[in-house]
């Protein structure tokens, strides 16, 4: 018993510096922000408020701002996390049946993950977004085709929001090659021939066995994509640039922003609500994956 007592506490000191780190900068902002959402007419300034309830809350959910928001990231999750990990898993698929030169494709289809994310919404700018000079790229190819110049950019909303989702696919498909490519090298590939040796065809070799065997990779890339796509912001600020209420492509988390820091910002009380709906959400879609995911295992 006495060199188990010992382990333990050797563990838990392995532990604290972790311990710490988490309870300083992640719980206690967590604490924090939920209590500042429920105090009314914070003022960071002289740190004084008029009252506690539920009006923050009240506030956010009627304000038209927020609610585009809230449209404009639930679309942007809905439309990119399946297609994004969809497409990446049929090129991890391709690359993966390649022998020649298979470092080398995967290098290039994860070179977009190492750009910075500004720089790659400038190169989507130059390609989408009309100008004194040229209507873009990509409406040099749509006229082409007999069809009419749209503005990607500054134009209606539809167009604007199929650049954005575009753009966050291009973003998070590296990330993803990269993982269901390391998921598909580790099956084993004894099953594979098993197979052969039936005479399975590869459609059933890969949804009976490739799929079930990389399904945690899938799982969990479907979380954390869900997860940073409800987190988008710079996305759409490399796009649309710093006034996305303007733009109406405002996100949850750039709506946080502009209530702290934007032209509306100085309320901390308002951001702080928005961001406890955030949390909200985002634990509650994982919670209803994780659920989802351990019932596929059984």
């Amino acid at each position: 018993m006495e060199v188990t007592g010992r382990s333990n506490l050797k563990a838990w000191l392995y532990l604290l510096p972790a311990l710490l780190f988490l309870g300083v900068f992640m719980v206690y902002p967590l604490v924090d922000v939920f209590i500042y959402s429920f105090e009314e007419g914070y003022n960071s300034a002289s740190q004084s408020f008029f009252g506690t309830g539920l009006y923050n809350y009240s506030y956010v959910l009627h304000d038209p701002y927020f609610l585009q928001a809230l449209k404009n990231t639930f679309i942007l999750v809905i439309i990119t996390v399946p297609l994004s990990t969809g497409i990446a898993l049929l090129i991890s698929l391709g690359l993966n049946s390649i022998k020649k030169l298979k470092e080398l494709f995967q290098t290039i289809y994860f070179l977009p993950y190492v750009t910075n994310t500004l720089a790659v919404g400038l190169v989507f700018m130059i390609l989408f977004k009309k100008t004194a000079y040229s209507d873009g790229l990509v409406n040099i190819l749509i006229n082409a085709f007999g069809g009419e110049s749209v503005d990607f950019i500054d134009g209606p909303y539809w167009a604007k929001m199929m650049v954005l989702c575009i753009y966050t696919i291009w973003i998070v498909m590296p990330f993803k090659v990269l993982i269901l490519t390391s998921a598909l090298a580790s099956v084993n590939p004894v099953y594979y021939s098993a197979a052969k040796v039936d005479g399975t065809s590869k459609f059933r070799i890969f949804y009976k066995i490739t799929l079930p065997m990389i399904s945690p990779m899938i799982f969990y890339l479907i979380i954390t994509g869900f997860i940073g796509a409800f987190k988008a912001y710079s996305d759409a600020v490399a796009l649309f640039g710093t006034d996305l209420n303007v733009a109406e492509m405002n996100t949850i988390v750039g709506y946080v922003y502009d209530m702290l820091y934007g032209d509306s910002g100085g309320y901390p009380s308002y951001a702080s609500a928005a961001a406890i709906i955030l949390f909200t959400i985002v634990l509650t879609i994982t919670v209803i994956n994780l659920m989802v995911s351990n019932k596929t295992k059984k």
